[in-house]
């Protein structure tokens, strides 16, 4: 269903539930940048009603997601951590190069959004399916459909933005380029790392 090119190893989870502190912490803030990207996205397409009003319903719900994850450390007596560079959104933006052209540089920021939660959405269904703490894997349940309606979301506009056959060769080579940084990860108590 998400299209994604590369399986996660349930090996990862392992490292997830060894590093479960840090894994909380990345997820709390990559919710927080989430919210953000939608905030930038509202600021710089403001003239797109209907954008801008799913935007802000991300950015609201995005920010409970956090709001959540820091609720669940602190119930656990965990202390949120300092957010780290996410290497992964990082290295996702660096792909298409940069344009002027303002419509061109919306797609490819819904493209990397919508990889974003697609792989959040693969991760979460991971980690919940092979974890034994049923809070825990409750809790990822509930938010991988929330990942998975972000993901149709964002693809969705890319498409209604620019040509469908242009936006779906940039998104299979998004795909591609995504599956092979991944081989390399799995080894990091991160959400996508």
């Amino acid at each position: 269903m998400l299209g994604l090119k590369f399986d996660t190893e349930t090996s990862w989870v392992d490292v997830a539930k060894n590093g479960l502190q840090q894994l909380l912490t990345d997820h709390a803030f990559a919710e927080q940048k989430a919210a953000s990207n939608a905030v930038s996205i509202i600021i710089n397409y403001s003239e797109e009603t209907e954008l801008v009003k799913d935007m802000s319903d991300i950015a609201i719900e995005e920010m409970e997601h956090f709001r959540m994850v820091h609720n669940l450390m602190v119930e656990r007596g965990m202390v949120l951590g300092q957010a780290t560079k996410n290497d992964y959104a990082l290295k996702l933006q660096g792909f298409f190069k940069k344009t002027p052209n303002r419509t061109e540089a919306l797609i490819h920021r819904l493209l990397v959004a919508a990889l974003i939660e697609a792989r959040s959405c693969e991760r979460f269904k991971v980690f919940a399916d092979n974890m034994e703490d049923q809070q825990l894997s409750d809790f990822y349940k509930d938010l991988m459909i929330s990942e998975a309606n972000h993901y149709t979301l964002f693809l969705g506009y890319a498409r209604k933005y620019m040509d469908r056959e242009i936006v779906d060769q940039k998104w299979n080579d998004l795909l591609a380029f995504e599956a092979s940084m991944m081989k390399e990860r799995g080894t990091t108590a991160k959400v996508h790392g």
